[in-house]
């Protein structure tokens, strides 16, 4: 037998057809299969992140403008478009939502892994506290319109016994949610999950504008009627009434007692969503340990200016709402007149206060909070984007009074005050709220930052073993001592440390509570019918009923929500202070 030498059987192989068309064969299989491979890797591999938030993003908002688009058709009172078409439409996203929301909560119980992350900045406990309440009231609601249907079945579509039935099974179930998992920062199936959690975001953003356009239509009516009465216009009101009879005698009850109730299930809605989008901007996220932690709180003494002068604006503004409401059926002018004076002094006294709040942190600077906080980031864009609905009213009014003529309402030069009142406050207002959450508060045992009285010397080239000996023949006894008396000793004016003292923290925590009862206020007024833009007439005169319509029933929403989320935002700084 003949041996071959690698080298004869690599020429042989070279220049033998046979094997060369073998190679060629196998090289082209073995490209195929690379080529199957990559296939089965792309398509199984785990998706683009980036592109699961953008096409997630997109589908919910094409949710919300289908919803929309059904809405605005409903609002022409057509025959094509019921009430019971759009609530069946947000019956079925409230299904979905249910469904996943079961299978979200069933594979957290069946995982036995480690403990999932949790953001300890979304959801503190007193928001989900404050959320469980609106839930409450909305419960209340849904019984109210189950009891209407009741009254009403022979007549009225079963959707509308249908829909409060489903929405109180999801507003009980999104309350659990919300207290056991709206802190989860989700790392598996995190496609899926994207789409499961914007579905919620924007299914509530549509309850919302449901809820929105509900109220404004019955408003409106009321707005009309009352214009007919005092001979000013011969305005046609659009309410559809079943026509048959109620077969009990609490019908008319349950249908006025709703209209009370949406201001709060409003608020809930919109203040859901904004807590599932922060859920959303977690899914995949790394958190900072050293930020991602809870803040103890602190006891709150010296607290008495802020609250009694936010408990006499509160009271004065109730007072307002109830002399407003009686006054304006008779005497419009006088009314709205009297309304703007009052606004005039709240807002002087809310600019005034926010404006000293940025000043003591002019005069004291805290350290600046840099780490990464998506709930934070979101309370920023909702206050800025939430003040253009008043901001947009506000110069509105500022043309309508420069446009207006010698024969105008007397009020007018209050009102033009009161408008650029509004614009300014909110400045200042946002201003100081958002430097406030971006002020990062000092720890007590937070080692401080001077050189004066550093125990090590600072390094110069010059290792001294001398000292390092001295440090290391030290014990804890005399190290203690030795930083006791560190503490005692006084400390120049010129290396003083960036610690707010208690009494500026005093201004800073009446400043706020006082801001909180304020904001209240001006959220009570306009949510139970006090709302002088549609009864002042002056600037229906510039811009045309229709016009100046459209733009109050976009801005006050914006407005009340701006009015409660600051109210959210400002009872965490005073917690944070």
């Amino acid at each position: 037998m003949v041996e071959h030498s690698g080298l004869d059987i690599v020429c042989l192989n070279k220049y033998s057809p046979a094997s060369s068309s073998s190679s060629s064969s196998s090289s082209s299989s073995n490209a195929e299969k690379k080529l199957f491979s990559k296939l089965k890797v792309s398509l199984t591999k785990k998706y683009p992140q980036k592109n699961a938030e953008t096409l997630s993003a997109q589908y919910g908002t094409n949710l919300l403008l289908i919803g929309v688009s059904v809405m605005l058709a409903l609002a022409q009172h057509g025959p094509a478009v019921k009430k019971e078409h759009l609530l069946a439409f947000i019956t079925a996203l409230m299904l979905v939502q249910l469904v996943w929301m079961l299978c979200y909560m069933i594979r957290r119980e069946r995982e036995r892994g480690p403990v999932p992350e949790r953001d300890a900045h979304a959801g503190t406990s007193w928001i989900r506290g404050g959320l469980t309440m609106l839930a409450l009231l909305s419960l209340i609601m849904d019984a109210f319109r189950i009891g209407y249907f009741v009254g009403y079945h022979s007549c009225i579509s079963a959707v509308l016994g249908v829909y409060p039935i489903v929405h109180a099974l999801h507003t009980i179930s999104q309350v659990h949610f919300l207290w056991f998992h709206i802190r989860d920062v989700i790392k598996k199936y995190e496609t899926f999950e994207r789409f499961g959690v914007i579905h919620a975001v924007f299914t509530n953003l549509l309850l919302w504008c449901n809820g929105v356009m509900s109220e404004a239509e019955h408003f409106l009516n009321n707005h009309r009627r009352r214009l007919t009465a005092l001979g000013y216009a011969n305005l046609s009101t659009v309410e559809a009434e079943p026509h048959c009879n109620c077969t009990t005698s609490v019908c008319s009850m349950f249908s006025t007692s709703l209209y009370y109730l949406y201001p709060f299930n409003i608020e809930y809605h919109i203040f859901v969503s904004a807590m599932l989008l922060v859920m959303w901007k977690n899914i995949g996220r790394t958190l900072d340990l050293h930020s991602n932690r809870k803040r103890p709180s602190t006891r709150s003494p010296g607290l008495l200016l802020g609250p009694m002068l936010g408990l006499l604006g509160l009271a004065c503004s109730v007072t307002m709402l109830v002399v407003y409401l009686m006054k304006v059926e008779k005497s419009p002018q006088a009314a709205v007149s009297m309304f703007y004076c009052y606004g005039v002094v709240m807002l002087s006294c809310m600019c005034v206060a926010s404006g000293a709040g940025l000043l003591v942190y002019r005069l004291e600077a805290w350290p600046m909070d840099t780490g990464s906080n998506p709930s934070r980031a979101l309370d920023t864009e909702l206050l800025l984007g939430s003040s253009l609905g008043s901001w947009l009213m506000s110069w509105c009014s500022v043309v309508a009074v420069a446009a207006a003529g010698p024969g105008s309402p007397s009020f007018r030069w209050t009102c033009l005050v009161y408008s650029l009142l509004l614009v300014l406050e909110k400045c200042v207002q946002n201003l100081f709220i958002v430097e406030s959450l971006y002020r990062r508060r000092r720890d007590p045992d937070e080692p401080l930052a001077t050189e004066v009285f550093c125990v090590r010397p600072p390094y110069d080239g010059i290792v001294n073993r001398g000292y390092e000996t001295t440090l290391e023949g030290e014990t804890p006894e005399s190290r203690a001592a030795f930083s006791r008396k560190q503490t005692d000793v006084t400390r120049p004016v010129g290396n003083r440390i960036n610690v707010t003292p208690g009494r500026k923290r005093q201004i800073l925590k009446n400043i706020t509570i006082f801001l909180f009862m304020c904001n209240i206020s001006l959220w009570i007024l306009p949510a139970f019918g006090c709302r002088p833009q549609y009864d002042s007439g002056l600037e229906q005169e510039t811009f045309g009923y229709s016009v100046w319509t459209t733009v109050l029933n976009l801005a006050i929403p914006m407005n009340l929500f701006y009015r409660m989320h600051s109210v959210a935002s400002l009872f965490e700084v005073f917690r944070k202070v």
